[in-house]
């Protein structure tokens, strides 16, 4: 299936304004410390993995449009993503002070 770049914009707007691009916004606790926000980000890269493995679910029996399954999936994945990209620079950051010496 072609589609053409304004029926792809216009497919996004309709998913966001759904609330099917769930899981891409800013995390929860972005005004407060870092551990707020990280815990913020964290409950909504959950969210979405769990939305996307509902969707997967319902897609799976016809439940769901093919459109909706593909952005969950997509969404779960690029939160994956960066929770390991987090977590690498984390442990690098951690390594790094225990090799300072004091």
């Amino acid at each position: 299936m072609v589609m053409n770049v304004s029926s792809a914009l216009s497919a996004y707007k309709q998913a966001d304004a759904s609330g099917l691009a769930k899981g891409m916004g800013v995390a929860k606790g972005a005004d407060g410390s870092f551990a707020d926000t990280l815990q913020g980000f964290m409950s909504d890269a959950v969210d979405s993995v769990k939305h996307g493995e509902e969707m997967a679910a319902k897609g799976a029996v016809g439940k769901a449009d093919l459109q909706e399954v593909i952005l969950a999936v997509s969404n779960a994945e690029v939160m994956m993503q960066t929770i390991t990209s987090i977590r690498d620079k984390v442990i690098s950051a951690y390594q790094e002070v225990i090799r300072t010496s004091v």
